[in-house]
């Protein structure tokens, strides 16, 4: 202990127990401080230490563990991102993409087929269009009265959809 720490715990012992004990106090703390530096701690068993810097080693071990798959968890994530924006990337700026057939009635049947009474007298193609139509027409009919033995609200909702669907692609082209 140096000069102005014993001055200044001299002074705070005075506060409290006087000017007599206050010089003794101070004694005393003086030589336990030597007595602790005349002892030092003794030196931990070499087992122990051992087993200390083992936990040391695992818990490191495993905190690599999970950075590591942390890391590769977000490096991936990070690829398939750009892989996914890579193909998106292709598929919208592809310029070489055929057009949709568009069907035309004009081309298909000729104006004196629609005139005609009966199509399936006509041609192969407005026989095969007449079966269709009336395919139609019948699954119509058998879900309005819900001959097929479903119920007809759901089937009816079903078509709809499908129709609109239809309607919404011929708009498109």
């Amino acid at each position: 202990m140096n000069g102005r720490n014993e001055e200044n715990l001299k002074e705070l012992f005075k506060k409290f127990i006087g000017a007599e004990l206050s010089e003794q106090a101070v004694e005393d703390i003086r030589q336990g401080e030597q007595i602790l530096r005349s002892h030092t701690a003794p030196e931990p068993d070499s087992e122990l230490i051992a087993d200390i810097k083992a936990e040391i080693t695992a818990n490191l071990l495993h905190k690599e563990k999970n950075t590591f798959r942390k890391m590769l968890s977000k490096t991936t994530a990070v690829a398939a991102g750009f892989i996914l924006l890579a193909f998106i990337g292709v598929k919208f700026f592809e310029k070489n993409q055929a057009e949709p057939e568009r069907l035309v009635a004009d081309s298909t049947l000729p104006e004196a087929v629609w005139q005609s009474e009966c199509l399936a007298d006509d041609s192969a193609d407005s026989a095969a269009l007449l079966t269709e139509v009336e395919q139609i027409e019948n699954d119509l009919l058998a879900l309005q009265f819900g001959e097929n033995g479903d119920n007809g609200y759901e089937a009816v909702t079903e078509m709809e959809m499908e129709l609109t669907e239809i309607n919404v692609d011929f708009w498109k082209g």
